[in-house]
């Protein structure tokens, strides 16, 4: 209703006696207050970007140092300047007086020296921000250099930075050499392939580097000399962006609440407080008030990512999608029963509270008013194929009412579900969560705006969930939300004794704002061949959830606790049962993916470990062929240590296959042909897997509050013929496994392999106990 009254706040018409101007007040403010935000944010963005450049120094110091000087040179018979003052005072226009062109040259002088002196701090910081020596001592074993980077990073890295302080010193992404890669290549695939399989593989890749592949790396050199990142915006555009598939399961991932417990079971309290949490959050990231995420406390890991969390959306086209981002974005788009409404969450100025949001969601529930023709299956149109919903785009949504409505919901701050299940959340009942999981990877295909960054789902019963489109930014961003956003309900929102929202409630002049469409048949048709598009792709999805751990009943305890005590790292501890399970479930090894990030560099997004080894098939080998106890645990530790080297090799720009697709895209722009390449990067990852952290942000002490266990998130099956599983070691004596597969293929089963997971870590364990 608000952009109706502004259409129509100000108006003019012609008179014979001139322009008659009349314009509505309320309007004409609101348009004002618009500007002035949008300006208070760009000066806020430009004060904040130019303190940033000049970090770890602050705006004050720079001021404080231009004071200094002049007051020294001018007290004493110090020649300071060494002359320049005066060359600088001959060049200034004559406009200038004595006394003023003396303090105008020496503000140019100092103000020069200063910034010279941060921009050496600023490659000192780059140049330690580049050393990742520390990475691969133990604790406790830190050699004479890293403790000399020590020292210089905590001297120079300042205090209290802001979310891009560090941008401008993090070191780009290295290119590495061509024969690394490919040995690294060869050496991962050797457990998959036979003797002559291998050989083959090893003639196609000596091929590949004696002919065209260093033409290629030349060209990927020269744009790690040119972009901030060699690899991330191709990885955007060409493995998420023209992908023409669904994104739907394909592409989008899912997030769970707390595991036990739950702040009150009132939809529409627990909605507000969610949706008050993430605007004060976004608040907090405009004003870049976040500190940046730090690696063992000491380097900064990337933060560009967070800039498109909220008022973004993905559009659909026909060759290929874009992001799209607003600058601000005064609402959320909240779905419910077939409808779609307009919430807005401002006022006067101000952020609503929790009370005033619930109370207009509220209003929704109540509305029994029927969806227009066709509006309750629109969101399918993002769930099914892209060019389809492209071309409705384009034809039925960008003119009059659809189009007006269609702009309602894409430039939301984000979406907001009003789901009339109720799921349980029981760490005992793994039906009850696999159902759960299933809602949140796609609910009923027609109640997720699938294109969004992400859309809340807030159950009848006041459990929550999301579901996050994948494209602008990986799993940590929106965990960090997460994080942030529940810290923010527990800690700070308080719920009454009914379960509804304890904050004070203002009379708003205005209520949601019912979306109108105006459906034709020929839309229609389109809307309904999506649904069943994706109905048959979300029917396909086998999943299940596997808690492991005290609450499910395992023996003893099972979590970080045990696995420590095996003096083995946790991620390759698991990743080592995963392949036992694997191998008993298909008979076979499998291409296995998991992912690891690349957030020590600039623009950083994620890189592949391939963590089905040499080292590892041993030792499944050996355990199922019956090797004593001594042998299998030399072989574990060994996998698990040559895992953890991947892991950090994969983290510091020494990956395998990022590389390689960046040189496959090359050819791909030079018109080049390599078997080689068309061969690695055709072959299915039919295991593909993730760890969720738990806690990056510290804000929750887990020992003082154990109830606020994480269940985490998963995403759909890769492979058609393989398995997803997302894993996440909540805390001492827990980790929840996310498997997903798919029905249609007649040799994977989610369920069957979650209990060979479960006797898989329940083995390895066995391996490492004392007898």
């Amino acid at each position: 209703m608000a952009e109706a009254h502004s259409a129509v706040g100000f108006q003019f018409t012609v008179t014979p006696d001139g322009i008659d101007v009349d314009f509505n007040r309320n309007a004409f403010k609101a348009v004002v207050q618009s500007g002035g935000r949008s300006w208070r944010k760009r000066l806020v963005r430009f004060v904040n970007r130019f303190g940033s450049g000049v970090y770890p120094a602050r705006l004050e110091t720079m001021a404080g140092a231009v004071v200094a000087f002049i007051i020294v040179d001018k007290s004493t018979d110090f020649d300071l300047d060494c002359g320049w003052i005066k060359k600088i005072e001959s060049l200034l226009p004559s406009m200038f007086d004595i006394g003023g062109r003396y303090f105008t040259a020496s503000c140019i002088f100092a103000g020069g020296a200063f910034t010279i002196i941060i921009l050496m701090i600023r490659y000192i910081l780059k140049g330690c921000f580049s050393y990742h020596g520390w990475m691969f001592e133990g604790r406790g074993k830190k050699s004479l250099t890293t403790r000399i980077w020590g020292i210089l990073v905590t001297i120079f890295k300042g205090r209290n930075p802001l979310l891009y302080s560090y941008q401008g010193a993090l070191p780009k992404l290295p290119v590495p050499a061509v024969k690394d890669t490919l040995t690294r290549y060869l050496r991962s695939v050797r457990p998959l392939l036979t003797d002559e399989e291998y050989e083959d593989m090893a003639l196609l890749a000596e091929e590949f580097q004696n002919g065209i592949a260093g033409r290629l790396q030349r060209y990927l050199v020269a744009k790690s000399w040119w972009a901030s990142n060699y690899v991330s915006d191709w990885w955007e555009e060409f493995v998420y962006l023209h992908s023409r598939d669904a994104i739907m399961v394909n592409s989008n991932f899912y997030a769970m609440d707390l595991a036990l417990t739950r702040p009150t079971d009132r939809q529409t309290a627990r909605a507000a407080t969610l949706i008050q949490a993430c605007l004060r959050w976004r608040s907090q990231l405009d004003k870049e008030k976040v500190k940046p995420l730090m690696a063992g406390n000491m380097v900064p890991l990337c933060s560009y990512q967070y800039e498109r969390t909220f008022n973004t959306t993905r559009i659909p086209g026909i060759d290929k999608d874009r992001i799209v981002k607003l600058e601000d974005s005064r609402h959320v788009a909240v779905y419910h029963k077939g409808r779609w409404f307009k919430v807005y969450c401002y006022y006067a100025g101000r952020l609503l509270t929790t009370a005033e949001i619930e109370h207009q969601l509220d209003f929704i529930l109540k509305d029994e008013t029927a969806p227009a023709y066709g509006e309750e299956d629109l969101a399918c149109l993002t769930a099914g194929k892209r060019v389809p919903w492209a071309q409705a785009r384009q034809t039925h949504f960008s003119y009059g009412v659809n189009a007006k409505s269609l702009k309602a919901i894409e430039s939301a701050a984000f979406c907001v579900c009003l789901d009339e299940g109720t799921p349980k959340i029981n760490l005992q009942d793994k039906a009850a969560l696999s159902s759960y999981a299933k809602d949140l990877l796609h609910g009923k295909t027609n109640d997720r705006w699938f294109d969004k960054t992400f859309t809340i789902v807030v159950f009848k019963n006041g459990i929550y969930g999301a579901n996050v489109e994948h494209s602008w930014a990986d799993a940590p961003i929106f965990g960090h939300l997460c994080e942030e956003m529940l810290y923010h309900e527990f800690a700070r929102r308080k719920y009454k004794e009914d379960g509804t929202c304890d904050a004070d409630r203002a009379r708003l002049p205005f209520k949601p704002e019912k979306l109108t469409w105006e459906i034709d048949e020929d839309c229609y048709e389109i809307i309904q061949k999506q649904k069943i598009q994706a109905k048959g792709i979300a029917d396909d999805v086998d999943m299940h959830i596997l808690p492991f751990g005290k609450y499910h009943g395992a023996p003893g305890t099972f979590g970080k606790r045990l696995i420590k005590s095996c003096g083995v790292s946790p991620d390759a501890f698991v990743q080592l049962a995963l392949q036992l399970a694997n191998y008993r479930d298909q008979g076979k090894f499998s291409l296995t993916y998991e992912a690891s990030m690349t957030r020590l560099y600039r623009e950083g997004r994620t890189e592949t470990v391939r963590s089905c080894t040499n080292e590892t098939s041993a030792f499944v080998k050996a355990m199922e062929s019956g090797a004593d106890k001594d042998t299998l645990k030399g072989l574990a530790k060994a996998a698990g240590k040559y895992h953890v080297g991947l892991y950090q090799a994969a983290m510091t720009g020494k990956g395998v296959d990022r590389h390689l697709f960046t040189l496959y895209v090359v050819s791909r722009y030079l018109g080049l042909e390599s078997k080689f390449l068309d061969t690695a990067l055709t072959q299915k990852w039919r295991l593909s897997t993730s760890q969720t952290p738990h806690s990056q942000s510290n804000l929750i002490d887990f020992k003082k509050h154990p109830d606020m266990l994480s269940t985490g998130g998963g995403f759909g099956p890769v492979s058609d013929d393989g398995y997803g599983v997302s894993y996440i070691i909540c805390d001492e004596d827990l980790i929840m496994f996310h498997i997903s597969s798919k029905h249609s293929c007649a040799h994977t089963n989610s369920a069957r392999f979650g209990a060979n997971i479960e006797k898989a870590m329940i083995d390895v364990a066995a391996v490492f106990a004392d007898n």
